[in-house]
């Protein structure tokens, strides 16, 4: 009897990040419709949602300025097409402002939501961006640039 094996490699690079973000902010608004409901007033959610959605737009504009700056690809879907690895200013923090970024502008959504189900999306878009995406560009960054091991011992994945 043939034994069925589903690959789940094929994910990786496969799906831009942003859409990913997409998917998980729409799960998260269905959850939010489950009780209980947190008890924070419009103005507590909206004010912790605007200092989340503030820093995660910070760590994403960071990121986009060092890549810019280093002259080198933002795609995510195409790493093998990096011209440098960028170490320098937020890089320093983390090696994936972007993710992160995009992970603070969910836990914003979530925020903003006031449901404790919508936390599952951060979490869970960390996790899926850690296995598929982020696993899958440092090993091509490994190949890439000998200095990656030196800087990923130095430097968190996320924070």
């Amino acid at each position: 009897m043939p034994r069925f094996s589903l690959d789940l490699r094929i994910l990786e690079h496969r799906i831009p990040p942003p859409a990913i973000g997409a998917v998980v902010a729409a799960l998260m608004w269905w959850l939010s419709g489950l009780p209980p409901a947190l008890p924070l007033s419009d103005g507590a959610r909206l004010a912790i949602a605007l200092l989340l959605a503030a820093t995660g737009l910070t760590f994403d504009l960071l990121g986009l300025i060092a890549f810019r700056r280093s002259r080198t690809t933002v795609n995510p879907l195409q790493p093998q097409k990096a011209s440098a690895l960028v170490t320098g200013g937020v890089y320093r923090v983390t090696r994936n402002p972007m993710y992160v970024g995009m992970a603070f502008l969910l836990a914003a959504w979530a925020a903003y939501l006031a449901s404790p189900w919508s936390f599952l999306g951060p979490v869970l878009f960390v996790a899926y961006i850690t296995r598929y995406q982020i696993a899958a560009e440092e090993r091509v960054l490994h190949e890439r640039f000998p200095q990656f091991a030196a800087y990923a011992a130095r430097v968190r994945r996320w924070l």
